[in-house]
């Protein structure tokens, strides 16, 4: 019997983060995440894996664990739960996080959930796994010992190693050591940041950079950032501590997150310190830190509302300081300049990652990653978490430390990672890929309709209204033209007019006697159309020709 390993997302991506173990009649599933849309994918609200194989083998899966609360590793789960009601096991902060998300869905009462602690042990059926703390950009995140009969297999899940984190969210390295003295087979390894050398920066030297950058300062300070990242939110609070300010949480993601934190004992601010928006007049603006989401331009977040002037109760003002915490994620960052171009048109000044060292990734740097493959001494090495460049180029890394070419392997979602108790061998592909999540629609958008989608964006909509008389043929009324997204009628009258000329020709040369005659002028009409408004201003609108017989 072997153990399979298969990805059904997050290998050749960011995102989609889902994996299966399985071993005889037992599987369980690491990570049910999401991506959000590309720019391509037009009204699509996000993307989830493929989950075609759980389906299919769903008598067999007796658990889902989560390693941390990031959207792209549990915001599919409700997808997920849908397909299979099976018990979920994570850390405390994650669960919460969860539990606020099967809420929304109305998958709460229904759903089994299981706190799991570093360290903790837990068998699922010819599978013990034990727990092991990693820091992350999120706090509670765990690496997973997974004890098969065929070997020690380790997933890091998303990682850093920190030594200046405090020490409930410091990366355990003695317990990745540990498994590495007990011998590992396989280590599966975030790929996320291994295109940077050296090390990530502690998170004690971004303190001392956001505590200078807001020394001195005659306004009011204001940070965005991500709202699971409660490490920065505590160093932004301590800062705030020192120089008397008051905080105000802004933003209904980062009051969830702070809510949970403090809850748990993860953030620490005093009583008196915290305030409502709505108290803001009460103080002066030396006396106010406020932390909001919007760091990577999202149009409804916080921050894109006080930028543009549309914020309810904040409106920026002439000597706020606004620092932005955070990457910016490819694909953003043309809302991120537009946001900041807003706030300095309002008389902020904008600090952000480009100017300042004001942001930590959470993933771990090459030095880092060399460090995880030397703690562990794994026999094979497996990249996981990145885009196929992030895959091979970690595949090279974990070689230069010593693992054999031919003990990497570089695997793409749905390909089967077999392991026996001799040899691995990368086997046959199982259905994956992405499923579009649009409002309350499950992959019911596909290639063809976001191509739809895109014509109507770019060259836009020619509808053609007509009615014949059923027994002769005649027209009663029409051709009438609209247009949306295409031209102005009023400026261009005389195109959509020579275009009523255009249907009028294509009817004539069917006489009223043609079999299926309202069919053939439909058909002809689009072509007709199409070719004539490329032909005279080079574009291809969406034709959608309504005809009735009467």
């Amino acid at each position: 019997m072997t153990l399979k390993i298969i990805p059904l997302g997050g290998l050749g991506e960011i995102g989609l983060n889902m994996m299966v173990y399985e071993y005889g009649d037992t599987i369980f599933i690491v990570d049910a995440g999401l991506m959000f849309p590309e720019d391509y994918m037009l009204g699509v609200d996000y993307v989830i894996p493929d989950m075609t194989y759980i389906r299919k083998n769903s008598s067999r899966v007796a658990a889902i664990i989560l390693t941390h609360g990031h959207e792209d590793h549990i915001g599919g789960l409700p997808f997920l739960l849908k397909e299979i009601n099976v018990p979920v096991y994570s850390t405390a902060f994650t669960l919460e996080l969860v539990r606020h998300k099967l809420e929304e869905h109305e998958l709460l009462e229904s759903s089994v959930l299981h706190q799991i602690s570093p360290r903790d042990r837990l068998r699922i059926g010819p599978f013990e796994l034990e727990f092991i703390r990693v820091c992350h950009s999120v706090v509670d995140g765990v690496g997973l010992a997974i004890n098969t009969p065929v070997g020690l297999i380790i997933h890091t899940g998303d990682f850093k190693i920190d030594h200046t984190s405090a020490n409930e969210m410091m990366t355990d390295v003695n317990g990745f050591a540990r498994c590495g003295e007990a011998g590992v087979l396989a280590l599966l390894s975030d790929s996320t940041n291994v295109e940077k050398e050296g090390y990530t920066i502690s998170s004690d030297e971004i303190g001392a950079t956001l505590s200078a950058v807001t020394s001195g300062r005659k306004g009011r300070i204001l940070v965005a950032l991500f709202a699971s990242n409660i490490t920065r939110i505590q160093k932004i609070v301590d800062i705030a501590e020192q120089q008397q300010r008051k905080v105000v949480f802004n933003g209904r993601s980062i009051e969830l997150s702070v809510r949970i934190a403090k809850k748990l004992g993860y953030l620490r601010i005093k009583a008196e310190m915290e305030i409502d928006v709505g108290s803001l007049d009460e103080y002066q603006d030396d006396e106010i830190v406020m932390v909001m989401t919007g760091s990577q331009g999202e149009p409804m977040s916080a921050l894109a509302r006080m930028a543009t002037g549309s914020h309810k109760q904040i409106k920026i003002k002439k000597d706020d300081t606004v620092i932005l915490s955070s990457k910016f994620i490819p694909g953003n960052e043309k809302a991120i300049a537009n946001i900041i171009n807003n706030l300095y048109r309002r008389g902020a000044d904008v600090i952000y990652e480009k100017i300042s060292a004001i942001h930590v990734s959470g993933h771990a740097f090459q030095e880092e990653l060399k460090l995880m493959i030397n703690l562990t001494k794994p026999r094979y090495f497996i990249p996981i978490h990145g885009e196929f460049r992030h895959l091979t180029l970690h595949g090279r890394l974990a070689r230069k430390v010593g693992i054999p070419r031919e003990n990497v392997i570089v695997a793409q979602n749905g390909q089967i990672i077999r392991f026996d108790k001799t040899s691995a061998t990368l086997q046959s592909e199982v259905k994956t890929g992405r499923l579009l999540v649009d409002g309350k629609g499950i992959g019911d958008v596909g290639r063809s309709v976001l191509k739809e989608r895109r014509v109507l964006s770019e060259d836009g909509l020619v509808v053609v209204n007509m009615a014949f008389d059923e027994e002769t043929g005649i027209i009663v009324y029409g051709p009438e033209i609209v247009s949306r997204g295409f031209v102005f009628e009023t400026e261009t009258g005389h195109l959509l007019r020579d275009a009523e000329c255009v249907i009028l020709e294509v009817v004539e040369d069917l006489p009223p006697e043609t079999k299926n005659r309202v069919v053939k002028i439909r058909q002809k009409v689009q072509t007709a159309l199409r070719q004539y408004f490329f032909y005279t201003i080079g574009r291809r609108p969406v034709i959608l020709p309504f005809l009735l017989e009467v």
